[in-house]
Protein backbone atom coordinates (compact mmCIF):
# COMPACT_ATOMS: atom_id res chain seq x y z
CA UNK A 1 0.00 0.00 0.00
CA UNK A 2 1.68 3.39 -0.74
CA UNK A 3 2.35 5.56 2.26
CA UNK A 4 0.55 9.21 1.55
CA UNK A 5 2.02 12.07 3.91
CA UNK A 6 -0.90 14.65 4.02
CA UNK A 7 -0.01 18.37 5.06
CA UNK A 8 -2.12 20.66 6.48
CA UNK A 9 -1.50 24.67 5.88
CA UNK A 10 -4.33 26.03 7.13
CA UNK A 11 -7.29 27.75 4.75
CA UNK A 12 -11.12 27.65 4.72
CA UNK A 13 -10.72 24.15 5.21
CA UNK A 14 -9.40 24.18 8.96
CA UNK A 15 -11.87 27.05 10.03
CA UNK A 16 -14.45 26.83 12.54
CA UNK A 17 -16.66 29.88 13.95
CA UNK A 18 -18.68 32.46 12.85
CA UNK A 19 -16.66 34.25 11.55
CA UNK A 20 -14.81 32.15 10.27
CA UNK A 21 -11.13 31.60 12.22
CA UNK A 22 -8.24 28.52 12.02
CA UNK A 23 -9.17 26.30 14.71
CA UNK A 24 -5.41 25.34 16.07
CA UNK A 25 -3.80 22.80 13.87
CA UNK A 26 -3.52 20.54 17.37
CA UNK A 27 -6.75 20.92 17.87
CA UNK A 28 -7.49 20.57 14.24
CA UNK A 29 -5.43 17.50 13.24
CA UNK A 30 -7.55 14.82 15.08
CA UNK A 31 -10.65 15.66 14.25
CA UNK A 32 -8.73 15.25 10.44
CA UNK A 33 -7.53 11.77 11.09
CA UNK A 34 -11.51 11.11 12.50
CA UNK A 35 -12.26 11.40 8.84
CA UNK A 36 -10.07 9.53 6.80
CA UNK A 37 -10.28 6.63 5.04
CA UNK A 38 -9.46 3.57 6.38
CA UNK A 39 -8.22 1.35 3.37
CA UNK A 40 -5.34 4.48 3.07
CA UNK A 41 -1.92 4.38 4.63
CA UNK A 42 -2.01 8.16 6.38
CA UNK A 43 0.07 9.91 8.45
CA UNK A 44 -0.77 13.92 8.73
CA UNK A 45 1.63 16.34 9.10
CA UNK A 46 1.11 20.20 10.38
CA UNK A 47 3.10 22.76 7.52
CA UNK A 48 6.03 24.53 8.77
CA UNK A 49 3.64 27.59 8.16
CA UNK A 50 0.27 27.67 9.22
CA UNK A 51 -1.89 31.37 7.98
CA UNK A 52 -4.45 32.64 5.76
CA UNK A 53 -3.19 32.01 2.46
CA UNK A 54 -3.71 35.41 1.22
CA UNK A 55 -0.88 35.80 4.23
CA UNK A 56 1.27 33.44 2.00
CA UNK A 57 4.88 34.77 0.39
CA UNK A 58 7.46 32.63 -1.48
CA UNK A 59 9.43 32.04 1.37
CA UNK A 60 6.32 29.79 3.21
CA UNK A 61 6.39 27.80 0.04
CA UNK A 62 9.66 27.07 -0.20
CA UNK A 63 9.74 25.86 3.38
CA UNK A 64 6.89 23.63 2.57
CA UNK A 65 8.65 22.53 -0.37
CA UNK A 66 12.03 21.65 1.80
CA UNK A 67 9.91 19.91 4.39
CA UNK A 68 8.23 17.54 1.18
CA UNK A 69 11.67 17.11 -0.41
CA UNK A 70 13.31 16.03 3.57
CA UNK A 71 9.86 13.50 3.90
CA UNK A 72 11.37 12.37 0.58
CA UNK A 73 14.29 10.80 1.78
CA UNK A 74 12.40 9.00 4.37
CA UNK A 75 10.75 6.81 1.41
CA UNK A 76 7.32 9.36 1.40
CA UNK A 77 6.90 9.88 -2.75
CA UNK A 78 3.25 10.37 -2.73
CA UNK A 79 1.70 14.26 -0.79
CA UNK A 80 -1.29 15.71 -0.39
CA UNK A 81 -1.48 19.37 0.42
CA UNK A 82 -4.70 20.82 2.15
CA UNK A 83 -3.93 24.47 1.59
CA UNK A 84 -6.07 27.94 1.47
CA UNK A 85 -8.11 28.97 -1.97
CA UNK A 86 -6.78 32.40 -2.40
CA UNK A 87 -3.21 31.64 -3.20
CA UNK A 88 -3.94 27.75 -4.18
CA UNK A 89 -2.97 29.02 -7.40
CA UNK A 90 0.40 30.59 -6.53
CA UNK A 91 1.52 27.43 -3.82
CA UNK A 92 0.27 25.11 -6.89
CA UNK A 93 2.26 26.16 -9.74
CA UNK A 94 5.33 26.83 -7.32
CA UNK A 95 5.65 23.28 -6.17
CA UNK A 96 5.04 22.40 -9.88
CA UNK A 97 8.22 24.52 -10.79
CA UNK A 98 10.36 23.14 -7.58
CA UNK A 99 9.18 19.42 -7.39
CA UNK A 100 8.69 18.55 -10.83
CA UNK A 101 8.53 15.07 -11.88
CA UNK A 102 10.47 14.04 -8.09
CA UNK A 103 7.01 12.46 -6.12
CA UNK A 104 3.49 12.63 -6.86
CA UNK A 105 1.97 15.96 -5.53
CA UNK A 106 -1.49 16.68 -5.19
CA UNK A 107 -2.93 20.36 -3.53
CA UNK A 108 -6.26 20.57 -2.54
CA UNK A 109 -8.47 22.90 -0.25
CA UNK A 110 -12.20 23.84 0.09
CA UNK A 111 -14.63 26.60 -0.25
CA UNK A 112 -16.51 25.62 2.90
CA UNK A 113 -14.66 24.21 6.26
CA UNK A 114 -14.66 20.94 7.25
CA UNK A 115 -15.94 21.21 10.75
CA UNK A 116 -19.23 22.64 11.93
CA UNK A 117 -18.88 26.12 13.99
CA UNK A 118 -18.20 24.72 17.11
CA UNK A 119 -15.70 22.36 15.62
CA UNK A 120 -16.85 18.87 17.27
CA UNK A 121 -18.44 17.50 14.07
CA UNK A 122 -18.46 17.39 10.46
CA UNK A 123 -20.26 20.41 8.61
CA UNK A 124 -23.46 19.75 7.00
CA UNK A 125 -22.78 21.45 3.78
CA UNK A 126 -19.14 21.44 2.94
CA UNK A 127 -17.29 20.61 -0.13
CA UNK A 128 -14.09 19.91 1.76
CA UNK A 129 -14.37 16.07 2.49
CA UNK A 130 -15.24 15.52 -1.36
CA UNK A 131 -12.04 17.66 -2.17
CA UNK A 132 -9.63 15.82 0.13
CA UNK A 133 -11.13 12.22 -0.69
CA UNK A 134 -10.82 13.02 -4.36
CA UNK A 135 -6.98 14.08 -3.80
CA UNK A 136 -6.14 11.09 -1.96
CA UNK A 137 -7.52 8.97 -4.66
CA UNK A 138 -5.95 11.05 -7.31
CA UNK A 139 -2.36 10.78 -5.67
CA UNK A 140 -2.58 7.31 -5.60
CA UNK A 141 -3.29 6.96 -9.32
CA UNK A 142 -1.68 9.58 -11.33
CA UNK A 143 1.74 9.74 -12.52
CA UNK A 144 4.49 11.50 -10.82
CA UNK A 145 4.02 15.38 -11.20
CA UNK A 146 2.18 18.14 -9.15
CA UNK A 147 -1.96 18.59 -9.25
CA UNK A 148 -4.38 20.24 -8.48
CA UNK A 149 -7.61 18.74 -7.32
CA UNK A 150 -11.01 20.66 -6.80
CA UNK A 151 -14.36 19.74 -7.30
CA UNK A 152 -13.92 16.93 -9.12
CA UNK A 153 -11.43 18.37 -11.37
CA UNK A 154 -7.72 17.21 -11.65
CA UNK A 155 -5.80 19.52 -13.20
CA UNK A 156 -1.61 20.51 -14.09
CA UNK A 157 -1.04 22.60 -11.02
CA UNK A 158 1.25 25.01 -13.96
CA UNK A 159 -2.00 25.97 -15.11
CA UNK A 160 -4.07 26.27 -12.21
CA UNK A 161 -6.35 29.46 -12.16
CA UNK A 162 -9.35 30.86 -9.30
CA UNK A 163 -12.06 31.74 -11.72
CA UNK A 164 -14.96 31.99 -9.03
CA UNK A 165 -14.62 33.35 -5.74
CA UNK A 166 -17.61 31.20 -3.86
CA UNK A 167 -18.25 28.43 -6.39
CA UNK A 168 -17.43 24.94 -5.21
CA UNK A 169 -15.82 25.12 -9.60
CA UNK A 170 -13.68 27.57 -7.94
CA UNK A 171 -10.71 26.79 -10.26
CA UNK A 172 -10.01 25.91 -13.97
CA UNK A 173 -6.43 24.57 -15.94
CA UNK A 174 -5.34 22.07 -18.65
CA UNK A 175 -6.84 18.73 -17.21
CA UNK A 176 -4.23 16.13 -15.63
CA UNK A 177 -5.14 13.82 -18.37
CA UNK A 178 -3.48 16.15 -20.88
CA UNK A 179 0.00 15.94 -22.21
CA UNK A 180 1.86 18.90 -20.42
CA UNK A 181 4.90 18.18 -22.49
CA UNK A 182 6.42 20.59 -20.34
CA UNK A 183 8.58 18.81 -17.68
CA UNK A 184 10.21 20.79 -14.89
CA UNK A 185 13.34 19.51 -13.09
CA UNK A 186 13.16 19.77 -9.49
CA UNK A 187 15.08 21.63 -7.46
CA UNK A 188 16.16 21.27 -4.07
CA UNK A 189 15.21 23.91 -1.64
CA UNK A 190 18.18 25.09 0.74
CA UNK A 191 18.12 27.56 3.52
CA UNK A 192 20.34 30.25 1.39
CA UNK A 193 17.08 29.68 -0.86
CA UNK A 194 14.75 30.67 1.97
CA UNK A 195 16.48 33.47 3.04
CA UNK A 196 17.11 35.29 -0.73
CA UNK A 197 13.27 34.63 -1.38
CA UNK A 198 12.22 36.86 1.57
CA UNK A 199 13.78 40.09 -0.44
CA UNK A 200 12.06 38.47 -3.55
CA UNK A 201 9.94 41.36 -5.19
CA UNK A 202 7.91 41.00 -8.18
CA UNK A 203 5.48 43.64 -9.37
CA UNK A 204 2.92 43.00 -11.99
CA UNK A 205 1.43 45.82 -14.11
CA UNK A 206 -1.86 44.94 -15.87
CA UNK A 207 -1.97 47.56 -18.45
CA UNK A 208 -4.99 49.58 -18.76
CA UNK A 209 -6.70 51.54 -21.99
CA UNK A 210 -4.54 54.82 -21.22
CA UNK A 211 -2.59 57.39 -23.44
CA UNK A 212 1.41 56.35 -23.58
CA UNK A 213 2.19 59.50 -21.90
CA UNK A 214 0.49 57.44 -18.54
CA UNK A 215 2.02 54.34 -18.99
CA UNK A 216 5.50 56.33 -19.30
CA UNK A 217 4.46 58.38 -16.16
CA UNK A 218 4.42 54.79 -14.51
CA UNK A 219 6.86 53.32 -15.52
CA UNK A 220 9.20 56.32 -14.36
CA UNK A 221 7.49 55.58 -11.06
CA UNK A 222 8.78 52.26 -11.25
CA UNK A 223 12.07 53.41 -11.65
CA UNK A 224 12.14 55.04 -8.34
CA UNK A 225 12.40 51.56 -6.83
CA UNK A 226 12.48 48.98 -9.82
CA UNK A 227 11.96 45.12 -7.76
CA UNK A 228 13.75 41.97 -9.58
CA UNK A 229 11.25 41.33 -12.14
CA UNK A 230 8.72 43.49 -13.77
CA UNK A 231 6.17 41.72 -15.41
CA UNK A 232 3.95 43.73 -18.12
CA UNK A 233 0.68 42.59 -18.38
CA UNK A 234 -0.51 43.47 -22.35
CA UNK A 235 -3.60 43.09 -24.02
CA UNK A 236 -4.72 39.98 -26.27
CA UNK A 237 -1.83 38.06 -27.47
CA UNK A 238 0.65 40.62 -25.37
CA UNK A 239 0.15 43.73 -27.43
CA UNK A 240 0.82 47.16 -26.15
CA UNK A 241 1.84 50.55 -27.86
CA UNK A 242 5.15 52.25 -27.97
CA UNK A 243 7.44 54.23 -28.58
CA UNK A 244 11.18 55.47 -28.13
CA UNK A 245 10.77 56.94 -24.93
CA UNK A 246 8.74 53.80 -23.36
CA UNK A 247 11.44 51.61 -24.51
CA UNK A 248 13.73 53.63 -22.77
CA UNK A 249 11.62 53.63 -19.50
CA UNK A 250 11.90 50.12 -19.76
CA UNK A 251 15.76 50.11 -20.29
CA UNK A 252 16.09 52.48 -17.19
CA UNK A 253 14.34 49.69 -15.27
CA UNK A 254 16.81 47.16 -16.40
CA UNK A 255 19.72 49.04 -15.99
CA UNK A 256 18.55 48.47 -11.81
CA UNK A 257 19.00 44.73 -12.49
CA UNK A 258 14.99 44.40 -13.08
CA UNK A 259 14.17 41.46 -15.02
CA UNK A 260 11.52 42.79 -17.67
CA UNK A 261 8.73 40.06 -19.06
CA UNK A 262 6.27 40.08 -21.21
CA UNK A 263 2.47 38.24 -20.93
CA UNK A 264 -0.88 38.72 -21.63
CA UNK A 265 -3.57 39.51 -18.71
CA UNK A 266 -5.90 37.29 -21.13
CA UNK A 267 -6.44 34.07 -18.60
CA UNK A 268 -5.54 31.69 -21.31
CA UNK A 269 -3.37 31.27 -24.11
CA UNK A 270 -0.37 32.23 -24.76
CA UNK A 271 1.54 35.17 -27.15
CA UNK A 272 1.71 35.41 -30.36
CA UNK A 273 4.73 36.64 -32.43
CA UNK A 274 3.45 37.25 -35.68
CA UNK A 275 2.48 40.87 -34.11
CA UNK A 276 3.98 43.69 -34.20
CA UNK A 277 5.26 43.05 -30.49
CA UNK A 278 8.04 40.79 -31.55
CA UNK A 279 10.52 43.97 -33.45
CA UNK A 280 9.98 46.04 -30.12
CA UNK A 281 10.32 43.56 -27.82
CA UNK A 282 13.39 42.43 -29.39
CA UNK A 283 14.59 46.08 -29.64
CA UNK A 284 13.87 46.87 -25.68
CA UNK A 285 15.65 43.53 -24.96
CA UNK A 286 12.99 42.45 -22.55
CA UNK A 287 11.77 38.49 -21.89
CA UNK A 288 9.03 36.76 -23.54
CA UNK A 289 6.87 34.70 -21.50
CA UNK A 290 6.62 31.36 -21.83
CA UNK A 291 4.36 30.52 -19.08
CA UNK A 292 0.83 28.73 -18.14
CA UNK A 293 -0.39 31.22 -16.27
CA UNK A 294 -0.03 33.76 -14.32
CA UNK A 295 0.51 32.06 -11.11
CA UNK A 296 3.23 29.88 -13.01
CA UNK A 297 4.81 32.86 -14.26
CA UNK A 298 5.38 34.15 -10.27
CA UNK A 299 6.81 30.77 -9.86
CA UNK A 300 9.69 30.48 -12.76
CA UNK A 301 10.15 34.42 -11.91
CA UNK A 302 10.88 33.28 -8.45
CA UNK A 303 13.08 30.07 -9.20
CA UNK A 304 14.98 32.45 -11.93
CA UNK A 305 15.54 34.81 -8.90
CA UNK A 306 17.63 31.95 -6.79
CA UNK A 307 19.22 30.99 -9.31
CA UNK A 308 20.78 33.43 -11.11
CA UNK A 309 21.71 37.03 -10.16
CA UNK A 310 22.35 39.09 -13.23
CA UNK A 311 19.13 40.05 -15.62
CA UNK A 312 21.73 39.12 -18.81
CA UNK A 313 21.46 35.31 -16.59
CA UNK A 314 17.84 35.28 -16.86
CA UNK A 315 17.58 36.33 -20.78
CA UNK A 316 20.08 33.43 -21.80
CA UNK A 317 18.45 31.32 -19.28
CA UNK A 318 14.97 31.66 -19.91
CA UNK A 319 13.90 29.40 -22.17
CA UNK A 320 15.98 26.31 -21.01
Amino acid sequence: MKKIALIYMGGTFGCIGEPLSPMPAEHFIPQLQRILPLHLDIECFVAPVIQDSSACTATDWLKLIQMIQSLQLKHYQHFVVIHGTDTLSYASATLARFIGQSAHVVLTGSQYPLLNVSGTHTREFTDAMDNLNFALDAVATTPTGVYLAFHHQLIHAQTALKQHTTELAAFAGLNAQVNLAMAQPSYIVHEHDIEKAAAFNCLSLMLQPLTIEQHIANLKNVQQHAPHALILQGFGTGNLATNAEFISALQTIQTQGCAIILTTQVPFGTIDQRYAISEWTQHANIIISDCLGHADLYAKALKMYLQYDAVDQWQIHWHE
